[in-house]
């Protein structure tokens, strides 16, 4: 984690395509985890600021200290599930002949933990299903974003790409 360009980004995703026949091998296999990222309060300032969400559990440290069980602030559920991306980009390999990936969607999103200011999160990620058509590869994943050292994960979620491939020759 901790890439600072677009360019940095893209080189790292072409280290990792690999062909279809061995993309379809994941499915049902192991989880893919990725480095941990801290979510400090400038993430979750920001995303406050990006989002018009100021709720002072998330943005008022001491408040959040005094009022609620937390021991200080936690960031926004919608920024924990928002890392999905970065924590994929960091741990999922990509598929030889892709255009581009999109979020298809999620299905039973569920927020099981909150994450508080400094803690270190991490995304685990299983296939779960595969889908091919003639230019896109649906994918749907067990994905759940870990907090270092709690029993339960941030949120668990089943979360469906869709890669669009370069049209066969």
């Amino acid at each position: 984690m901790g890439l600072t360009s677009v360019a940095e980004t893209e080189a790292l995703l072409r280290e990792r395509l690999i062909p279809i026949e061995e993309y379809r091998a994941h499915r049902d296999g192991e989880a893919f985890l990725s480095e941990w990222l801290t979510v400090d309060q400038t993430m979750i300032d920001r995303f406050a600021v990006a989002t018009h969400d100021h709720q002072f559990i998330h943005v008022d440290p001491e408040r959040a200290r005094a009022e609620t069980p937390y021991g200080g602030t936690i960031a926004h559920g919608f920024l924990t599930l928002s890392l999905l991306s970065t924590l994929a980009y960091d741990a999922l390999p990509g598929i030889e002949g892709a255009r581009m990936g999109i979020n298809y969607g999620f299905e039973r999103v569920r927020f099981l933990s909150p994450v508080r200011s400094g803690a270190m999160v991490r995304g685990r990620f299983r296939m779960i299903g595969l889908t091919e058509r003639a230019v896109s590869v649906q994918t749907s994943w067990d994905a759940a974003v870990e907090i270092k050292d709690a029993a339960k994960p941030a949120l668990t979620a089943e979360w469906i790409t869709l890669t669009l491939m370069e049209p066969p020759a």
